[in-house]
């Protein structure tokens, strides 16, 4: 797709990925490139630092949280999760059918269809967002509070809005609804595997145990999330669905000296005056320790989302055989790149596409065969089995009893387009003429089923020295593009 004249969306505007991204859209002279972030001070921040590189663009903002309902989406999911009220709405729209409703209310469906993007660039760390809730201690302090009697239901709304897997599939069914209806040509998500390209062995952890839970949470959650996005890109009148997935630490945004912030927060300083024992010193209400009144400054580079880093820190995890590392600017390459119909060979949904093992030309002629074993089999018993209600919701089976009825020619209740001149040649019990010369023959005159009317095929002939089929009754299901009648007689 050619991004001039376009509109882009890049969720995570204000990251690392999400502004190379932007600088390498804005080249490219769309019409407008809309910028959304999680803080409203980052993202006034990113659109500033683009204005050189803007040209005739327009430049939009949008700032929250966009796995919350629009209305909860700037207060910050700590405040959130903490009251009672705004748990209610989140748990009705986790846990029930995804409605109008619920869909209105999403604060990333309203972003859709307010900009109805061209693309998307999803470079939002959703295995983060949703993994790094702690699910596992999160269960453990609810068992805790069971066993003395002091669990409420405060507590177990709380666990559930931990677990990873209902928040993602949710996301990704408004996500994917939201993209259908803002009519989206291309869906770019950037990815992550968790670790960093690293495996087990990796050191750089949240505990002492490595991995730790956390950690392997996020690589589970982040591989669902692949799979999601394969069936996304499979699904008819989605956008074209591609994942760039980094396996290596993407840096950097910024190298300088001064205070060093810990999620956008300054890291204030303390000082021990007295040698103090590990059981003291973590004890309830202990604070051996007094604050200096400034805070920490460095030396740092900013490597996105994984903080700043000292120089012997960025040396060892960009070490070879640790996790090395990748720079925005190239991830942001690929992305575009994939936008505008050149393939970059990175793309995770194409690679999954290729590498499974789809249907084939022999499952093909055993389908054929399968199906007259089974026809054959129904005219030996003298029944017509629709179907047993295994292979789906009873919606499903209503629909197919119903377009088995409509084509005996009945008419069910949820109405079959027929009139009633047809209907009552339906109920009449004549047999098939099978004369093929001509529609006339075996349609309104002489059909009883009235089949050809349907399909709106003619009957083709059978070749010469093909073996007739069995005298059975015309069904009028539809099948009239065989090689020959299977509804005729032998004469």
């Amino acid at each position: 797709m050619e991004l001039r004249d376009r509109t882009v969306m890049i969720l995570g505007g204000s990251g690392l990925v999400g502004l190379a991204v932007a600088r390498r859209v804005l080249a490219a002279s769309p019409r407008r490139v809309v910028l959304v972030a999680l803080f409203e001070e980052e993202v006034h921040a990113a659109a500033a630092s683009l204005e050189p590189h803007r040209g005739r663009a327009a430049i939009a903002v949008e700032w929250g949280d966009v796995f919350l309902p629009a209305a909860l989406a700037k207060l910050g999911r700590g405040t959130v999760v903490a009251s009672a009220e705004h748990r209610a709405v989140l748990l009705h729209d986790l846990l029930s059918e995804l409605t109008e409703e619920a869909l209105g209310r999403s604060f990333l469906a309203q972003l859709l269809m307010k900009y109805r993007p061209d693309a998307v660039v999803d470079s939002i760390n959703t295995a983060t967002a949703f993994a790094y809730q702690d699910v596992v201690q999160a269960a453990r302090e609810l068992l805790e509070r069971a066993a003395q009697g002091t669990a409420d239901r405060a507590a177990v709304e709380q666990l559930t809005l931990a677990i990873a897997l209902p928040r993602l599939i949710r996301h990704m069914q408004i996500l994917a609804e939201g993209l259908r209806r803002a009519e989206t040509k291309v869906y770019v998500k950037i990815g992550t595997s968790g670790t960093g390209g690293m495996g087990f062995n990796i050191p750089y952890t949240h505990s002492e145990q490595r991995p730790s839970r956390p950690l392997l949470m996020k690589s589970a959650v982040a591989g669902a999330h692949s799979l999601l996005l394969f069936l996304l890109g499979r699904t008819p009148g989605a956008p074209a669905t591609i994942e760039i997935k980094p396996t290596a630490t993407i840096a950097w945004r910024e190298i300088g000296f001064g205070p060093v912030r810990r999620k956008g927060k300054p890291i204030p300083l303390v000082d021990c005056p007295e040698p103090v024992s590990v059981a003291r010193a973590f004890g309830p209400d202990a604070r051996p320790w007094r604050e200096l009144g400034r805070s920490l400054e460095g030396v740092f580079i900013d490597v996105g989302e994984n903080g700043l880093f000292a120089r012997d820190e960025f040396e060892t995890v960009t070490a070879l055989g640790q996790m090395e590392f990748i720079t925005p600017e190239e991830v942001a390459d690929y992305a575009v790149m994939e936008i505008e119909g050149r393939p970059t060979g990175r793309d995770i949904v194409a690679a999954l596409d290729a590498a499974t093992a789809g249907p084939t030309y022999r499952a093909g002629i055993l389908r054929s065969h399968a199906i007259e074993r089974l026809r054959a089999l129904e005219e030996h018993s003298k029944t017509r089995a629709v179907a047993y209600e295994m292979l789906g919701p009873p919606r499903l089976t209503k629909l197919l009893f119903e377009a088995f009825l409509c084509s005996r020619g009945a008419t069910p209740s949820s109405g079959c387009a027929r009139s009633r001149s047809t209907a009552r040649r339906a109920r009449s019990p004549t047999r098939c003429s099978g004369r093929r010369a001509s529609r006339s023959s075996c349609s309104r005159r002489s059909c009883a089923r009235g089949c050809a009317p349907r399909c709106g095929r003619w009957r083709r002939r059978r070749p010469k020295g093909s073996p007739p089929r069995p005298t059975r009754w015309c069904s009028g299901m539809a099948r009239c593009g065989v090689i020959y009648c299977p509804w005729a007689s032998p004469s």
